[in-house]
């Protein structure tokens, strides 16, 4: 049976057995597709940071409110430790190492194919806002370029309001092409644009996508004074980094307000999660809780980051437990759309969650792959396996969150098949790495450059200096 027809039945099953619902009730939610779908992603953002996953002091009522009306998952894994990787990943299901996305500002490949040209061909509008860092400029976020080789309308976006890199305070944004002076916290200024990308596509009768990357928590920080003042007792810079998460947390109080004031939060769904792990190096168990690690590292505190999904119509109060991962987002709305099997390239590394959206439970999922640098990493339900150069390591995670006891010597037999199926994963990428992924051959011809040294911005350095001098005071 064909994989997005046999979700289809499965959710006619789950629904069935609840022996809650009517007839009615029970075909319409079987057949019943989001009209509207927001991806939503923080920059730096630790597992432990909202006030729904307990952190001891940081306030976020808003997200707290989408986790009290739809799932929480408890561990939800980016693709990667840092994030441009973990975007591309997002995008197209795969691997960041099959993408040319093998570092933070390196582009996405052109052959790619993105969830987001799959949604555009459906007849959706697609808006892109923020933060993009797929086009291989580094350095702190300037506009991108109307004819940038790269820019979010090569991956299917309709429009765009964007920055190369992460923004704060009155950014300097791209509309496709057209430099804008904004004003006000980076992160309001986007979610206010993104409403009126989707109210503009109510008012056509339009479905659609809007992608909302964000810059904050990422450093530099910088938050206005009464963002700062509940945080006073804190270094300077943590004022500013919490500072700038009470704002993010308010833009979202924003856009479920203004989905609502549209009459469209229903069958709205807003997947928020953030792109890798938090800060400990900067802010210690603030940042990740007891977990082990940050940002740049594949222990638990890199990888495993904050995630609720909302979709009234649908999606019920739950707590989830399965491990899942920023892999699953582009083949789940694939498949909630019943759009064709071959929408994403493959192989495709993640797969399609929405039975938990249903309130089944997913016992039978693949392993979650991890690859960045010379290391790699296997999730496997309670087990996770990590090579780091020569040394490996096996961590039961229900016994031991913390990843303190290894146990590759105690336990051979799992470390031997972990290890043989993250050697096949790595074989895998190698293939795709070659371009064998991709019909027209393999197309990168830019990474990592800085925007400073690029010939192309060469004209504009003193404007976008200027503005982010500017940006550094609220």
């Amino acid at each position: 049976m064909p994989l997005l027809k046999f979700t289809q039945f499965w959710r006619i099953i789950v629904l069935g057995l609840t022996g809650m619902f009517s007839f009615t009730t029970l075909v319409v939610g079987a057949m019943l597709k989001p009209k509207h779908i927001v991806i939503v992603t923080s920059d730096d953002q630790g597992w432990i940071q909202a006030g729904c996953y307990g952190h001891p002091f940081l306030k976020t009522p808003h997200l707290d409110a989408m986790a009290k009306n739809g799932i929480r998952f408890e561990r939800f894994y980016a693709n990667a430790p840092v994030c441009s990787p973990t975007r591309a990943g997002i995008l197209t299901g795969r691997s960041n190492n099959r993408t040319g996305v093998l570092e933070h500002g390196y582009n996405l490949n052109l052959e790619e194919k993105t969830f987001v040209q799959a949604l555009r061909k459906a007849g959706f509008a697609t808006g892109h806002f923020g933060k993009w860092h797929l086009n291989g400029i580094r350095g702190p976020g300037v506009p991108i370029l109307k004819d940038d080789p790269y820019h979010p309308g090569k991956y299917g976006f309709s429009h765009w309001l964007t920055s190369t890199n992460f923004i704060d305070y009155h950014p300097l944004l791209s509309e496709m092409g057209r430099f804008e002076q904004t004003k006000g916290d980076a992160s309001e200024v986007i979610v206010d644009r993104a409403l009126a990308f989707i109210e503009n596509a109510v008012k056509v009768q339009k479905p659609s996508l809007s992608v909302i990357w964000y810059g904050a928590p990422h450093s530099p920080w910088i938050a206005s004074e009464s963002d700062r003042t509940p945080f006073a007792r804190l270094p300077v810079a943590e004022q500013h980094h919490y500072g700038e998460l009470v704002a993010m947390d308010r833009s979202v109080g924003a856009l479920r307000g203004g989905l609502r004031k549209l009459g469209i939060e229903d069958n709205t769904l807003i997947w928020f999660s953030s792109d890798n792990g938090g800060l400990r190096k900067n802010f210690g168990e603030n940042a990740v809780g007891p977990l082990r690690g940050g940002k740049k590292e594949l222990w638990e505190g890199g990888l495993r980051v904050p995630c609720i999904i909302e979709w009234p119509a649908v999606i019920k109060r739950v707590v989830v437990e399965t491990p899942c991962s920023t892999l699953d987002i582009a083949p789940t709305i694939i498949d909630l759309l019943d759009l064709p099997g071959d929408s994403l390239l493959a192989p495709v590394d993640g797969e399609s969650i929405s039975q938990i959206f249903m309130g089944a439970e997913m016992p039978e999922r693949r392993s979650i792959p991890i690859a960045m640098w010379d290391k790699g990493a296997l999730i496997d339900h309670e087990f996770k396996f990590v090579r780091d150069g020569k040394a490996e390591y096996l961590f039961n995670l229900k016994e031991d969150p913390i990843e303190q006891q290894n146990l590759s010597k105690s336990q051979p037999k799992q470390h031997a098949k972990m290890g043989k199926q993250l050697d096949r994963f790595l074989n895998s990428i190698k293939d795709s790495q070659a371009g064998k992924d991709y019909s027209n051959g393999l197309n990168t011809p830019r990474r990592d450059v800085q925007w400073r040294d690029h010939p192309q911005y060469a004209d504009h350095l003193d404007q976008f200096t200027d503005s982010l001098k500017a940006s550094q005071r609220p």
